[in-house]
C-alpha cells in the first residue's frame, strides 16, 4: 500500500482544529504531561481517528491509560425474570464499554422485597462499589440509607422507578407519565366497544407504577369517558397471585374490554389471558403490558397482547453509567434526570 506524501498527512495542528483544542492540548494528551479532562481528550482521539492521524493508537492508550478505575453496584429486582436478566447484561456491557473510565460492574439481585432487606444489601453492596444504582419501592428506609450512603461520597440514583429520596444523585428511566397515557391510548382507541378496563400493578409503592396508572385514568377521563376503570389489582410481583387475580377480574367481569397490566406478574397474567381467550374466542380483549421480553414477544405475535411499551435497555444503560460518571467526577447539587424515550412493539413489528 502506497503510503500518503508527508505534506498531505494530516499534522497535530489538524487534529486540534477538528476537535475544537489548541495543539498544546492535543501535545499533553500524545505525551502525558498535564491531565486532561476525558470529555475533552474522547474528542482529540474522535478527530485524530477520523483524519487518519498516524499516533491516533498513542492517543488512544493515552485515554485508556487516564481513564479511572471505578466499580458500578447495580441492585436489580427478581433474578428469575427476563426483564432484570437483559437489564443487567446492557448494564455490565455499558460499564465495561465506558469511554470515561475503566469501569466494573457488580450486578446482584434482590431475594427480598422488604424495606429492610433493601437497605441491608444496598450497603453490603456499596462497601464494593463507588457508585449505585437500584430498583426500589419508594420507601422513608431506603431514603435514609441513601442519605447515608451521600454521605460516605456515594452517590445512588433510582432505576426505572423514581424515589423521593432527596439525597439520591438521579433516576434513569422512562417518562411514565406518557407511558400510561399511550397505554389508555392504545386500548381505547383498538376496543370495539366502551366497557370495563382492568389495571394491575405490582404495588403502590412503585413511583413508576403509580404514575402510570395515575395517567392511564387521566387519558380516559379526558379522552374517553365511556369506558369504566375498574380499581387496580395489585400482584405483589408474583405470577401466580397475578394469574388467579387475572381470573377472578375475568369471572366477575365477563364484559372486560381492555387490561393494561403496569407492575409485575405478566406471565401469570398473560396465563389468565390464554386460558379466557382460548376458551371464548369471540369476546374480544385488547391488552397491553410493559417491556420486550421472550414471554411478552411470543404473547404479541399469538395476539394475546397488542401492545408492549418497553425500556429501551442498551440506550438506558448507556446513559446511567455515563450519568454515574459524572456524579463521581463532578458531584451536583441537583438530581439528574435521565429520561430515555420508550418504545412501542406492536403484533406487525416482532
Amino acid at each position: 500500500m502506497n503510503q500518503l506524501p508527508s505534506s498531505t498527512r494530516p499534522t497535530m495542528a489538524d487534529v486540534a482544529r477538528a476537535a475544537g483544542v489548541s495543539p498544546s492540548t492535543v501535545d499533553r494528551v500524545l505525551n502525558a504531561r498535564v491531565p486532561v479532562r476525558s470529555d475533552t481528550a474522547s474528542r482529540i482521539h474522535e478527530a485524530a481517528q477520523a483524519l487518519g492521524y498516524h499516533p491516533v493508537g498513542v492517543i488512544r492508550a493515552r485515554l485508556q491509560d487516564e481513564r479511572p478505575r471505578r466499580t458500578l453496584g447495580f441492585l436489580l429486582q427478581q433474578r428469575s425474570s427476563a426483564f432484570y436478566g437483559g437489564l443487567a447484561d446492557a448494564l455490565n456491557a455499558a460499564t465495561q464499554a465506558s469511554p470515561d473510565m475503566q469501569g466494573r460492574a457488580v450486578v446482584e439481585f434482590l431475594a427480598d422485597l422488604a424495606p429492610q432487606a433493601v437497605c441491608t444489601q444496598l450497603e453490603q453492596l456499596a462497601k464494593s462499589c463507588d457508585a449505585l444504582a437500584l430498583v426500589a419501592a419508594d420507601h422513608p428506609r431506603i431514603s435514609e440509607t441513601i442519605a447515608r450512603l451521600r454521605a460516605q461520597g456515594k452517590p445512588v440514583f433510582a432505576l426505572v422507578s423514581n424515589l423521593d429520596a432527596a439525597a439520591h444523585a438521579g433516576y434513569a428511566g422512562l417518562d411514565n407519565r406518557r407511558v400510561g397515557r399511550t397505554a389508555a391510548w392504545f386500548i381505547t382507541r383498538q376496543a370495539r366497544q366502551a366497557g370495563p378496563i382492568g389495571i394491575f400493578v405490582g404495588s403502590h409503592r412503585y413511583q413508576c407504577q403509580e404514575l402510570c396508572e395515575m395517567s392511564f385514568r387521566s387519558y380516559v377521563r379526558e379522552h374517553a369517558p365511556d369506558f369504566e376503570l375498574l380499581e387496580p389489582v395489585v400482584t405483589l410481583e408474583s405470577d401466580h397471585y397475578a394469574q388467579e387475580a387475572t381470573r377472578d377480574l375475568l369471572q366477575r367481569h365477563p364484559d372486560l374490554v381492555g387490561v393494561y397490566v403496569g407492575g409485575g406478574g405478566i406471565d401469570g397474567v398473560l396465563q389468565a389471558l390464554r386460558d379466557h381467550v382460548d376458551s371464548q374466542p369471540a369476546v374480544p380483549l385488547v391488552a397491553v403490558a410493559h417491556d420486550l421480553t421472550p414471554t411478552t414477544r411470543e404473547a404479541l405475535v399469538s395476539g394475546y397482547l397488542q401492545a408492549v411499551l418497553s425500556h429501551p435497555l442498551p440506550q438506558l444503560a448507556e446513559r446511567l453509567v455515563g450519568a454515574m460518571a459524572e456524579a463521581l467526577a463532578e458531584p451536583a447539587p441537583l438530581a439528574r434526570q435521565i429520561i430515555v424515550p420508550f418504545d412501542i412493539h406492536t403484533p406487525e413489528s416482532v
